[in-house]
């Protein structure tokens, strides 16, 4: 069950309501995304952290209803 490029963008919003997100369908199967998120709550936070706060946004569904995720983050200029 491959999850829609809006359902990611939502499920990431809801967790960083004041982040900027751009998702892209890398192989267009519904499996393989690239995700940019722009975020103050960033700030301060290793590359490592922002991650993670990304990777909790999306509840677990890494490697099941999500296969890949091109992830990039920063802090707003």
């Amino acid at each position: 069950m491959a999850m829609a490029a809006a359902e990611i963008e939502a499920l990431i919003r809801a967790a960083l309501p004041d982040a900027v997100v751009e998702i892209r369908d890398l192989a267009g199967d519904g499996d393989h995304y690239a995700a940019h998120v722009v975020s103050p709550a960033f700030a301060g936070l290793s590359r490592v952290a922002q991650h993670k706060l990304v990777y909790e946004a999306l509840g677990g569904r890494m490697g099941g209803a999500l296969h890949a995720l091109q992830l990039t983050t920063a802090v707003p200029n």
